[in-house]
């Protein structure tokens, strides 16, 4: 795969306001694993492989365990995940499939029950643009790095 433009050269003022965002939600009180946890979900259901390495390293470097970064695809039937969690799961994957989802009334009452009014727009932004990223690197196509020893042959 071959990266279709350099977006950071590109418009170097739209990611500067990207990442005071980032800064924002890495200081609004939302939980570092939690954060990971969603940036890695988001990324999966989009198919960014880009974030998906990002998020993983990130998260192992911030404690996560493999084994929750490994079973995140199937969180619902695993009992790793606390119901914080879960909930911040749920809205994750209601919004990123919001044309499919509509974020039905289930969603937001399951995630309202644990989740503060702040923490719970925080947790939208924190979803949204995990969205944004992935779209930007799935348009024009970031790759991963990828270690010698991980090259395909």
């Amino acid at each position: 795969m071959k990266m279709r433009m350099n977006f950071l050269a590109a418009a170097p003022n739209a990611i500067k306001a990207m990442q005071q965002l980032e800064a924002y939600i890495s200081e609004c009180g939302l939980e570092r694993g939690l954060i990971h946890l969603v940036k890695t979900r988001a990324s999966q259901i989009n198919g960014c492989a880009y974030c998906v390495h990002m998020h993983t390293r990130e998260a192992r470097a911030d404690g996560e365990t493999e084994e929750r970064l490994y079973l995140l695809s199937a969180w619902r039937e695993s009992p790793l995940y606390t119901p914080r969690e879960r909930a911040a799961l749920t809205w994750t994957e209601s919004l990123t499939r919001i044309a499919q989802t509509g974020a039905p009334d289930k969603d937001y009452e399951d995630v309202k029950a644990l989740f503060k009014d702040e923490e719970l727009m925080n947790l939208t932004l924190l979803i949204g643009a995990i969205n944004v990223w992935n779209r930007i690197a799935i348009g024009f196509r970031s790759v991963h790095p990828v270690t010698q020893s991980g090259a395909a042959a």
